[in-house]
């Protein structure tokens, strides 16, 4: 593979507006190791809106659909020796196999580089993934595919509400909702064919209180690095992308770490993962003991990797083309960093520029973008990234409680804030009363977004919200004053995750 002397990058083409970014950051990195490895790298992306798209920024682009068609004409065109799915998310795994048989056909000497098409393709086959797990002594929530309405509810029926469904194959949580009885049901499914008539739904136990992670690494084929392992701040159920998170993980033991560790790299090994991987997992509590669940495994980029890449100073994406190319981590001479101080990843939400869109977030994802906050306190990080996604947590005024909320975050708030209880909640927003807004309900939410009042709509992310005042009023500075640094200046230490 290290012979190679052209590459083709096959970017993520046009998502939604602002969520395509982090697979774009990827492919760049992709770009720029292959240049330093001094291989012509060549991207195929039809979105204008990209920076793998300018024109400096690699050796050859192709403004073209994402079909084997096209990335074989590219392939054609340059006389490439190998081709890169790996960076553009789902949409560029998507044209793996058709591409690998478009080639084929063509007699054209080039192979798709890094983890096979069939691994690939394993781990979005949920029948299959299934198996190979349960083999590896790996555990997963209970579930299992349909294909009709009638295997959906025996599915659902032998699972138990609530449960979470999707159609396989998609990107951003697209169509995903959490069941909780037999109607809601037989109105999705008509729903999911709609969006993936020709894909089997995916119906999984939905597991409630349970922490959820990301893990983000690099295979070589043989020997594993951790970029980073994130602890999602929202509880699970809320898709990944729209969920703010924190690295390193604030909730877990030494134990499970390792345990998380011995997953990671126990499903790179059962995928021959060559390149990059995410693991999307859940820590559940019984009894005392944890158990750690596989949620699903993705052997490319994710909409992680720039975050745990700024986070930890390993530029995963960048080792994870070098891999693919032919060389070893070993000969790379790469460690795994820990930072020293947490940083939070925090999501931008559109609904500013989406009349009459519900605010509330669930598993369908929603953001079309993300900010990022690095300080010595969870709390501190959170306030900071809060400002960046424009939702500063006000430290004097107003807040306002709408819905059913705990009374220990409201109590705590009000330790903060003075409590206001309108008879008129949305009154008091239009005439500037409410400086904040705790609240589950579209209508007042809707209007928080236009008055443009700085609002939270879970309950976990409350309490990191008066975590993030509590660190403020320990330390006597306020939010908005808090330290800025580079990146670079942050602090790690050379450790391995678990």
């Amino acid at each position: 593979d290290r012979d190679a002397e052209s590459v083709v990058v096959v970017g993520g083409g046009p998502i939604r507006i602002g969520q395509g970014v982090e697979f774009d950051y990827c492919a760049v990195h992709a770009v720029r190791a292959l240049s330093e490895l001094g291989i012509d790298a060549h991207v195929l992306n039809n979105n204008p809106e990209t920076v793998s798209t300018d024109y400096d920024t690699s050796d050859g682009l192709f403004f073209e659909p994402i079909t084997a068609e096209e990335v074989a004409d590219a392939v054609e065109a340059t006389n490439a020796d190998g081709v890169m799915v790996q960076f553009g998310g789902q949409t560029s795994v998507d044209v793996g196999e058709p591409l690998e048989d478009e080639l084929d056909r063509r007699g054209l000497d080039c192979e798709i580089l890094g983890t096979g098409v069939d691994a690939m393709d394993l781990a979005e086959d949920r029948d299959r993934f299934n198996r190979l797990m349960a083999e590896r002594g790996i555990e997963q929530p209970a579930g299992g595919s349909a294909t009709s309405e009638a295997e959906a509810l025996d599915l659902a029926h032998e699972v138990g509400y609530p449960v979470l469904v999707r159609p396989s194959y998609v990107l951003g949580g697209r169509a995903m909702e959490i069941v909780h009885s037999d109607e809601e049901l037989e109105e999705y499914v008509e729903e999911a064919v709609r969006v993936s008539p020709e894909k089997p739904i995916l119906i999984d136990s939905f597991l409630e209180d349970a922490i959820e992670l990301d893990v983000d690494a690099v295979s070589d084929g043989e020997d594993v690095l951790i970029g980073g392992v994130m602890e999602h701040v929202e509880s699970a159920g809320i898709h990944s992308g729209d969920s703010a998170c924190v690295i390193p993980p604030r909730s877990l033991d030494d134990e499970t770490l390792t345990r998380v560790r011995e997953v990671v790299e126990e499903i790179a090994d059962a995928l021959s993962t060559v390149g990059l991987l995410n693991v999307q997992l859940a820590v559940q509590e019984s009894g005392g003991e944890a158990t750690v669940y596989v949620l699903e495994a993705n052997p490319r980029s994710s909409r992680t990797v720039p975050f745990v890449s700024k986070a930890t100073g390993v530029p995963i994406a960048k080792l994870a083309a070098r891999a693919m190319a032919g060389e070893s981590l070993a000969e790379m001479d790469v460690a795994e960093q820990i930072p020293e101080q947490p940083s939070v990843k925090e999501v931008v939400l559109p609904f500013d520029r989406l009349p009459n869109s519900d605010p509330r977030l669930g598993p369908e994802m929603k953001s079309t973008g993300e900010v990022m906050g690095t300080a010595g306190s969870f709390g501190a990080a959170y306030g900071k990234a809060q400002i960046a996604a424009g939702n500063e947590i006000p430290e004097s005024g107003t807040v306002a409680v709408d819905g059913d909320w705990p009374a220990d975050v409201v109590d705590a708030f009000a330790d903060h804030l003075e409590l206001a209880e309108p008879d008129d909640l949305e009154g008091a927003l239009l005439a500037d009363e409410i400086d904040f807004l705790l609240s589950t309900e579209r209508d007042s939410l809707r209007t928080a977004v236009e008055e443009e009042v700085p609002y939270l709509s879970t309950t976990v992310s409350a309490r990191a919200a008066l975590e993030a005042l509590d660190a403020a009023a320990g330390t006597d500075e306020p939010l908005a004053g808090v330290d800025v640094a580079a990146l670079s200046d942050r602090p790690t230490r050379e450790e391995n995750w678990g």
